[in-house]
This record gives C-alpha cells, sequence and structure tokens, in this order.
C-alpha cells in the first residue's frame, strides 16, 4: 500500500488528478450501491455509477430520481460528492494541510494549482483559505434565504431545512441536482427563489480568482487593480448574459407563452443555467425551438470560467480565441485584451483547449448517435451538457441504453477533470529541448 501511494505521489499532477476522481467516483459509487441508501427497489448498479460520477463533476444528468430512489442518507452522500467536486478534492486536504503549516507540500501544491489551472505564481495558501471561508458563508446564506422562501409557500420545517441546504450547495457547485423531478418548473414566476439560485450560481460560476481580486479591490483601490483575468471574466459573463436573455425573450415562442410577468425572469434563468452550468431549468427543454436549443448548446459550451465550480470550455479561452481572430482580422501580430498583450502560452492553451473539447464532443456525440435512437439534436445537446458539466437533457437521459450511459459518464469525467488536463495526464511531458532551428511558415 505504502508502495503505490508513493508511486501516485511521483506521478505528473495532472495524472493525480485525473486518478483522485476516479477514486472518489468509485467510492461514491460503492457507498449508492449500500442497500440503506435508497429506498426504491431492483436498481441497477450502472444508474448509481451514473450518479456518482453526475453528482461529483456536478453536472446533474440522472438515470433515476434522486429523491424518489434515495434515502436521506443516499441523498446526503450525493450532496457530499457535489460539494467534493464542486470546490475540489484537493481543497479538503489542503485546508487541513494549511491548519498544521503554513504552507504546502511542493507535491500537494503542484495537484492543487492542476487541479484549479493556477500559475506557478499565484499565493496558493491564501486562495484556499479564502475558498473554504468563502464557499462556508454563501452557501450558509443562500440556504437561509431558501428556507424561508420554501416556508412561505407551505413547505414543513423538516423538508423545508433539507431543501434549502442541498438546493444551496448544488446551486454554489453549479451541479443542478434537486429534490423536485421537474427542476424549478413549478417556481417559473417565484422571482426570490429564481434569484437566490441565480445569484448562488453566479458566485460559484464566475470564480475564486475574481472574488480574490474584486475583494482586494474594494478594500485598495488604488494599491489592487481587476487583473486581466477578472475583466475578462466578468465582461464575457455580463455580455453573454444580456445577449442570451434577449434572444430568448424576443425569439422564443415558450417565453411568450407564459404571462407577460413571467417572461423577462425566466429568459433570464435559462440564459443562466446554460452559461453558468447550473442545469436547473424552469421551462421544459425538450419543447424549446431549435433556435433556443442552438443558442443553449453554445452557451453550455462557452460555459462558466477558471478555478470556479462550473464546467464547460471556460470564458476566459473564449475571450482569448475572440482576441486571436480580432488581432488576425486587423493584420496585429500580437493578441490584445482590455490593451494588455496575451501570453504566448495562454493563447496555446486556448487554442488546445478549444481543439480538445470539440474533439471529445464531436467523439462523444458520434457514439450516442451510434448507440441510440435518439434524434442528432437530442445526442448533441445531451453530449455537450455531460461534457460541459451541465446537466439539462431534451430527456433522452432516463432513456439511455446501458452503452449510452458509459458514454455520459465518461463525458462527465472528461469534463469535470478537464480536457486540456486529461490530454496531458494521456501524454508524458517532457522539458522543451531547443532545436536550434527557426520556425517554419505553415500555409493555414
Amino acid at each position: 500500500m505504502r508502495r503505490l501511494r508513493v508511486e501516485v505521489q511521483t506521478l505528473h499532477p495532472a495524472r493525480q488528478v485525473a486518478l483522485g476522481y476516479l477514486f472518489y467516483m468509485v467510492i461514491g459509487w460503492l457507498l449508492l450501491c449500500l442497500p440503506w441508501m435508497h429506498q426504491a427497489q431492483g436498481l441497477h448498479p450502472l444508474d448509481h455509477l451514473f450518479t456518482s460520477m453526475s453528482a461529483l463533476s456536478t453536472t446533474g444528468l440522472v438515470t433515476i430520481s434522486t429523491s424518489d430512489s434515495y434515502s436521506w442518507l443516499g441523498e446526503f452522500v450525493v450532496l457530499l460528492l457535489i460539494q467534493i467536486g464542486g470546490i475540489g478534492y484537493m481543497t479538503f486536504g489542503s485546508f487541513l494541510v494549511l491548519g498544521k503549516s503554513e504552507t504546502l507540500p511542493p507535491e500537494h501544491a503542484g495537484i492543487a494549482r492542476t487541479a484549479f489551472g493556477l500559475p506557478a505564481s499565484f499565493p496558493l495558501a491564501i486562495f484556499i483559505r479564502n475558498l473554504i471561508q468563502f464557499t462556508i458563508i454563501v452557501e450558509a446564506i443562500g440556504a437561509i434565504f431558501l428556507y424561508s422562501n420554501f416556508r412561505s409557500i407551505g413547505l414543513p420545517v423538516g423538508h423545508a431545512v433539507w431543501s434549502a441546504i442541498f438546493h444551496s450547495i448544488s446551486s454554489f457547485c453549479t451541479a443542478g441536482f434537486g429534490l423536485y423531478n421537474n427542476s424549478f418548473e413549478s417556481y417559473v414566476g417565484h422571482v426570490e427563489i429564481n434569484l437566490v439560485i441565480a445569484v448562488l450560481s453566479y458566485l460559484g460560476a464566475i470564480g475564486f480568482i475574481v472574488w480574490t481580486d474584486v475583494w482586494g479591490f474594494v478594500n485598495n483601490r488604488r494599491a489592487h487593480l481587476l487583473s486581466l483575468t477578472s475583466k475578462v471574466i466578468l465582461s464575457a459573463t455580463a455580455g453573454l448574459g444580456m445577449i442570451g436573455t434577449l434572444l430568448l425573450l424576443s425569439n422564443e415562442p415558450a417565453i411568450h407563452a407564459l404571462p407577460a410577468s413571467q417572461q423577462l425572469l425566466a429568459a433570464f434563468f435559462q440564459t443562466m443555467t446554460a452559461q453558468t452550468t447550473v442545469g436547473f431549468n424552469t421551462i421544459p427543454i425538450a419543447p424549446l425551438s431549435k433556435a433556443a436549443i442552438l443558442l443553449i448548446t453554445a452557451l453550455m459550451i462557452i460555459g462558466a470560467s477558471p478555478a470556479g465550480t462550473g464546467g464547460g470550455l471556460k470564458s476566459t479561452t473564449f475571450g482569448t480565441i475572440l482576441g486571436v481572430i480580432w488581432s488576425l482580422l486587423r493584420g496585429r501580430r500580437e493578441v490584445r485584451l482590455w490593451n494588455h498583450p496575451v501570453a504566448t502560452e495562454s493563447i496555446l492553451a486556448a487554442t488546445a483547449a478549444l481543439g480538445l473539447y470539440i474533439f471529445f464532443l464531436f467523439v462523444g456525440t458520434y457514439l450516442l448517435e451510434m448507440t441510440q435512437m435518439s434524434l442528432f439534436d437530442q445526442n448533441l445537446f445531451e453530449a455537450a451538457s455531460a461534457l460541459g458539466t451541465v446537466g439539462l437533457s431534451m430527456g433522452i437521459t432516463s432513456s439511455l441504453t446501458a452503452a449510452g450511459k458509459l458514454i455520459v459518464i465518461a463525458l462527465m469525467y472528461f469534463g469535470r477533470v478537464g480536457p486540456v488536463t486529461f490530454g496531458i495526464a494521456l501524454v508524458q511531458q517532457r522539458p522543451p529541448e531547443p532545436t536550434g532551428s527557426e520556425p517554419v511558415e505553415l500555409i493555414v
């Protein structure tokens, strides 16, 4: 056992991250298979594996109803997996280590930086302490607000308490797991519940780097300016949110079918749920128009922001790719965002992330087309939702074949680990060797 631990510790951090999520997925699966974890009979072990990966990856796709299938203890295990996956399994271990020491061991720090995608210069110890404190405070406040609203609509005290805690953590971790089989469709017109869910989701999805930056800016404006990363994240989040809301509000028949007082809220919520990758919905997804499905798919692919609880390609990657396109069209030899030159390493990382993401999405959709009886747009939507760890579905998740479930499990895993991190874990990295030759121009 000790030898195995030593061998694991010598692996590249990306491989340790990838193996870590597999380990927790298996632990969650074994726990959910225990007889006292569920209240329904005849559940297949593959469905428990699906639930475990979905919770750990904070996706929210389910093949069986969480509330109907699992006991309170089973729901607690699901919630624990959501929390572990939401802020990263390395966070808890790092926090315990920091309780005894001011710094993290180099090998521990390397894994944590890889898991969060943080540069070597980032103050990791401060980041992890602030992350834990921020998470506890936000989830607690969210639970209090949700409890108040659930009680106001007549839920019993016990049910309201558990529902508030569960949905607060699920929202902040952008997991999309709920205790209601129709998600939040029953609350499409409930302004307070919609806004609490949205605020929690944005707080998690925008990322802890931004909140560290914003806190420093608020406390000391002259000494602390918002970083380029924070500016790109905030502008992309606001811009995409407004564009998505306006497009759904102006063109979607399902939105227009609602009372006028609910239309803006519903359009905003569906944009938010795809953008943050939280995966809750207040209107049914399957009946939406093709244009709305295409828009939501695009938002799911772009996804949330780095070092946050959400998934997807990431807003900074999207911003960098737009910067590359704009610079090329303008004839510039460097990429600039917010009047700052973007490092070549960042451009390469964004390009690799986009290429790998498209590859995984293509393979996932192709395999679903080969193994399922669903329509192409349903399979593409399911694959994008799984890879982006979103959890929205056009209604085919519960009817997936065994092969389809395994494909979606793999997509959720790739989405949580990250296509680039997974790619690095597969390919042995070697230090760059000087070639002594000049770059050769390639016609593209």
